[in-house]
């Protein structure tokens, strides 16, 4: 566990682990825009998360790609502190979820459902009429997640992923 973020996560894992479906209440984390000082966190997560994790020039593209891009980061509100994040696209009338973690002492909590629940509902009112994604097929808790949130398996592309070699599989919601 990266030690910037384990002083304040769950003292006792052990309690954790014997917790298969816990969840925070809603207002115990919020979003917010990306900023440069939240690099090192998102690093973290990224890196315990990904076997092909994004690379920090990657995160500041995002960062200052404003016209398109729209990073936000999850921020735990009793600590102040990064603990998910979550990258979006808009061209026209389609958003493109790029990226999206939580930090693994905060999964299983309904965190990324939240937030995606709340993104949805909230470009629901304006232009977008269409969200798109690619996931890996060895990532079942994505998956799922997706599946629960109404996207549809649209196709795949193959030798999307390296680290290891995988196919992407391609869903997209209609709004």
């Amino acid at each position: 566990m990266p030690k910037s973020l384990s002083p304040y996560i769950f003292e006792n894992l052990k309690r954790r682990k014997k917790i298969k479906r816990a969840s925070l209440p809603q207002d115990s984390f919020y979003l917010r825009k990306m900023k440069e000082g939240d690099l090192p966190y998102i690093l973290e997560i990224e890196n315990v998360s990904f076997p092909n994790p994004w690379h920090e020039m990657t995160f500041r593209g995002e960062i200052y790609n404003q016209p398109i891009s729209s990073p936000f980061v999850i921020v735990f509100k009793p600590k102040e502190k990064v603990i998910g994040y979550l990258v979006f696209w808009q061209i026209k009338e389609q958003m493109q979820i790029n990226n999206i973690a939580i930090h693994p002492d905060f999964r299983r909590m309904g965190i990324a459902e939240a937030i995606l629940q709340k993104v949805l509902s909230e470009i629901r009112k304006g232009e977008i009429k269409f969200v798109t994604l690619e996931v890996r097929p060895s990532n079942i808790a994505a998956r799922s997640l997706y599946n629960k949130l109404g996207f549809d398996v649209l196709g795949i592309k193959e030798n999307y992923y390296h680290n290891p070699t995988e196919p992407a599989i391609v869903m997209g919601k209609k709004l």
